[in-house]
C-alpha cells in the first residue's frame, strides 16, 4: 500500500474579528499513517499536462491522496506502473491486470486561454470497460477543487457512497506570537486542511465551532470580551451577530436540522442547563432543569431528539430527551467511566462520543440498534469528534508528543490521517454538512 506524506504551504487569509485584513502563512502536514491492505486496488496515472506547461497542481496526485486516505482504496505507487496512458486508446488492460489492479484512472488537461479542461476516465480492469468519463473546466486557481471533485466521482462510482473530498472543516488554532502573546484563529478549510481561511481572530480563546445545516454560517464561542459569548457568522460576507451573552456560561452551540434554532449551554440561572434559542427573535426555552451539569447538546437528524452530556449520575454520561422538552431524559451510554461530546450520524443510527476509562480518553461510536460500542482511536487524550457527512469517517483532536493535531479515521478504525501545523496547536474540529 502506498504511504503518502504531503506538505502543504497555504496562504491563510486572516479575517480579523472586526475587519477583513491580515495575511498569515502556515504549513500543514498531512500524513496517512495507517491503511487497509484489503481495499480496492486502483492505479491513478499522472494526467498529461497542456503542451509546454508544467502545472503547479498535480491533479492525479491529489486524487491519489484523496482515495488513499479514504480507507477504501489501495493506490498503486507511480514507480510501480508499467505504462502511463492518458487516452482510452492507450489502455492495455492486461498490463494492469498483471499487477493486480482492479481499477484504472487516466486523464489529460488542455488549456484554452485562461481555462483548463480536465478529462478523466475510470476503467474496470477485469471487465475491460469504462465506468465513467468526466470533463471539468476551471481556472488555474480551482484545479485543486476540481481534483477533489473528480475524487468524489470516482469514489461514489465504485463504492456507491458519496465522497467527502469537496467537503470542508472548521477548526481552531492557538499559537504564540513573537511578542509572547497567544493568538486564536477560527479557520475554514478543505476536508484535508488545505486552502485554510481564517474567519475569526482573537487574543482570547475561541471554541465550539458549529456549522449551520446549509453550510453557510458557523456558530462559535468567543471570549474576546473577557467573558463567553456566542456568535453566528456568515461565511460569504464575514457578518456576525452576537446571539448569547448572558451572565455565566454561554457555550456549546448546536444547530437544529432546520437551521432555525440553536441548542446552547447557559448558566444564567445559576446552574448549567440546556436551552433552545430561536434564532429569529433570540427567545429562549429551557430544556433541562437539573441540579447537575448539563452541557454539549446535539440534535438528532430529524430534530425530534437531543443528546447531551450530564453528570446527574455522578459521572459524565450521555442522555437523550425529546427536543420539545415533553419527556424525561434517559441515559444512553453505559460503557466506560466517562462519555461526553455526543453527536448523531447523518442517518441517526450511530452516536459518536469521547469515551474515558481509567484516565484514557478515546473516540468511540455506539450503534443505537444493537448497542454495540466500538472504540476507534488509541488515546490517551482524544477529543472533539465530528462525523464526516457520509458517515464513513470522523475528525477529532488529539495529542501527538508535544503537539496538538487533528486526525481523521475511518469508521472501521483502520485508516488514519494526521493534519499538523508547524507553528500552531489545532483544536475543536467540526466537519461541514454536504452542500
Amino acid at each position: 500500500m502506498i504511504k503518502l506524506t504531503k506538505i502543504i504551504s497555504v496562504l491563510l487569509l486572516g479575517l480579523n474579528i472586526l475587519t477583513f485584513s491580515q495575511l498569515l502563512r502556515a504549513e500543514l502536514t498531512i500524513e496517512i499513517t495507517e491503511g487497509v491492505q484489503s481495499a480496492h486496488k486502483i492505479a491513478v496515472v499522472p494526467f498529461a499536462a497542456p503542451q509546454g506547461e508544467k502545472l503547479a497542481t498535480d491533479v492525479a496526485q491529489i486524487i491519489t491522496q484523496d482515495l488513499a486516505g479514504s480507507g477504501y482504496f489501495n493506490v498503486l505507487a507511480r514507480d510501480e506502473m508499467l505504462t502511463y496512458p492518458t487516452q482510452a486508446a492507450q489502455v492495455k488492460f492486461r498490463n494492469w491486470a498483471a499487477i493486480g489492479q482492479d481499477y484504472l484512472v487516466i486523464g489529460f488537461i488542455k488549456k484554452d486561454n485562461n481555462l483548463y479542461h480536465i478529462q478523466m476516465s475510470l476503467f474496470d480492469v477485469y471487465k475491460k470497460e469504462q465506468l465513467k468519463s468526466l470533463r471539468i473546466t476551471v481556472e488555474a486557481t480551482a484545479l485543486t477543487r476540481a481534483a477533489h471533485h473528480l475524487s468524489d466521482a470516482i469514489f461514489q462510482k465504485i463504492t456507491g457512497i458519496p465522497g467527502i473530498f469537496t467537503t470542508r472543516i472548521a477548526y481552531v488554532t492557538s499559537r504564540v506570537q513573537e511578542n509572547k502573546q497567544r493568538l486564536y484563529n477560527l479557520y475554514v478549510a478543505d476536508y484535508d486542511g488545505s486552502n485554510a481561511l481564517s474567519i475569526a481572530q482573537s487574543k482570547e480563546p475561541i471554541m465550539s465551532p458549529a456549522w449551520s445545516p446549509d453550510g453557510l454560517k458557523i456558530a462559535y464561542v468567543s471570549f474576546e470580551h473577557k467573558v463567553s459569548e456566542i456568535f453566528i457568522q456568515t461565511l460569504t460576507t464575514g457578518e456576525r451577530t452576537s446571539v448569547a451573552k448572558y451572565k455565566g456560561i454561554n457555550g456549546s452551540p448546536a444547530w437544529s436540522p432546520d437551521g432555525q434554532q440553536l441548542a446552547l449551554t447557559l448558566s444564567k440561572d445559576g446552574n448549567s442547563d440546556i436551552y433552545i434559542l430561536n434564532i429569529a427573535d433570540l427567545s429562549l426555552r429551557k430544556l433541562t432543569k437539573s441540579w447537575a451539569i448539563d452541557t454539549e447538546a446535539a440534535w438528532s437528524p430529524d430534530g425530534k431528539q437531543i443528546i447531551f452530556t450530564s453528570d446527574r449520575g455522578r459521572r459524565p454520561q450521555l442522555y437523550m430527551m425529546p427536543g420539545n422538552g415533553q419527556g424525561l431524559a434517559k441515559r444512553v451510554t453505559f460503557d466506560g467511566d466517562y462519555n461526553a461530546r455526543g453527536s448523531f450520524s447523518a442517518d441517526g443510527k450511530t452516536l459518536l462520543m469521547v469515551q474515558g476509562a481509567q484516565g484514557n480518553y478515546r473516540i468511540a461510536v455506539l450503534d443505537l440498534a444493537t448497542r454495540t460500542n466500538t472504540v476507534l482511536t488509541d488515546g490517551p487524550l482524544d477529543e472533539s469528534p465530528s462525523f464526516a457527512p457520509n458517515g464513513q469517517a470522523i475528525i477529532y483532536a488529539r495529542r501527538k508528543g508535544d503537539k496538538e493535531i487533528l486526525s481523521t479515521v475511518t469508521l472501521d478504525g483502520q485508516t488514519k490521517t494526521d493534519i499538523e501545523s508547524v507553528t500552531a496547536k489545532l483544536r475543536e474540529p467540526a466537519w461541514a454538512p454536504r452542500k
